[in-house]
């Protein structure tokens, strides 16, 4: 039968944030039954919610960055047992037999699931089963086991939430583009991503440059791994750091100057994006030709990848630096992400419902 759980849930773009009781779905044979005890808080759960893409359906409650414990599962897992601690990021199903899904690139499934096309997404996503899938600003949730990861002991809850989103959106792309020792790599924001981007690359052996606005935050930086620290409103700035870049990860979602930071590429270089601009972006072409440079954009990663992820956090003695609130404390966490007062990321403590 269904599970009756407490979940923080709006009714509207413009309504505050209420304790209320939701349906989780009746355990299929294949499923499992967490308890979770931390929730982060993504900026992605702030565009949702506020409606600012124009198409979030409501009721509706957040939250993709889940970590908590396995309480029951169903007659098919084979893969969790009881009281294992694991994580559920921004995925909770796909088809399971495109060839993106075969290659463990879930996220990118082309395939069809019930009534479901493609990735399902943790919240505001039609499921197999057609209903829209809730997220994880609640006590508990039910997942298909295949997109559950373990969370390594050596990880706290609360630290280890805003991996399955903050964690693989810079991991998979670093990954990817093979940042390693002697690879000159910058991080465009020190928020949520962009501090895990650099202790992810610089765990990896890059030398890491962190460009910000202002040098305000540079301790803060240096203390996250960063070799430099560096002003892009300083005048002259992308004169003078013209080609010093094997890689650069933009992790903010404002507009920039893309010929600009195109610019501070070496030949063969790739700028990544992970971050979502309000708006399009003008694409100088001859700023890519003329040096053989990449442009490109990554959207989380598959699930194992994922864990990959979370084991490299553990091994390397790091996670998410959080600050953990209470269910009555979301509204006003939302107001501050906007502002940028968060250092670097809000964690919902599950037991304050």
């Amino acid at each position: 039968m269904p599970i009756t759980v407490k979940a923080l849930q709006k009714a509207g773009p413009d309504q505050p944030f209420r304790v209320v009781q939701i349906a989780r779905r009746d355990p299929r044979p294949d499923d499992v039954v967490i308890a979770i005890r931390a929730a982060g808080i993504c900026h992605s759960d702030i565009h949702t919610i506020r409606n600012e893409w124009g198409r979030a359906h409501f009721p509706l409650t957040v939250g993709h960055e889940i970590a908590g414990v396995v309480e029951t599962v169903g007659s098919a897992v084979t893969r969790w047992r009881v009281g294992d601690r694991v994580g559920v990021g921004c995925m909770v199903n796909s088809c399971g037999r495109c060839e993106e899904c075969l290659a463990g690139q879930e996220q990118c499934c082309t395939g069809t699931n019930g009534q479901a096309r493609g990735m399902v997404g943790t919240y505001d996503s039609t499921d197999v089963d057609g209903t829209i899938t809730q997220g994880g600003y609640a006590q508990k949730i039910v997942v298909n086991e295949r997109f559950v990861c373990r969370i390594p002991d050596a990880l706290g809850f609360e630290e280890a939430a805003p991996l399955l989103c903050a964690g693989i959106t810079t991991y998979s792309p670093l990954a990817a583009w093979n940042a390693r020792p002697g690879s000159r790599v910058a991080v465009v924001g020190l928020g949520g991503l962009g501090h895990m981007g650099v202790q992810i690359a610089a765990a990896r052996g890059a030398e890491v440059t962190v460009l910000t606005r202002t040098l305000r935050k540079e301790g803060l930086a240096r203390e996250l791994g960063a070799d430099h620290v560096l002003a892009t409103s300083e005048p002259e700035f992308f004169k003078a750091h013209r080609a010093s870049f094997d890689l650069i990860l933009n992790t903010i979602s404002a507009e920039i100057p893309l010929r600009s930071y195109l610019g501070l590429l070496r030949p063969r270089g790739v700028m990544v994006n992970v971050g979502l601009p309000p708006e399009p972006l003008d694409l100088p072409m001859g700023s890519l030709i003329g040096g053989n440079k990449v442009l490109a954009g990554s959207n989380i990663g598959g699930i194992a990848q994922t864990q990959e992820m979370l084991d490299f956090c553990a091994e390397h003695g790091f996670g998410a630096r959080i600050e953990t609130i209470g269910v009555d404390q979301v509204d006003e966490a939302y107001d501050r992400v906007v502002a940028g007062d968060v250092r670097f990321r809000f964690v919902i403590d599950t037991s304050t419902f």
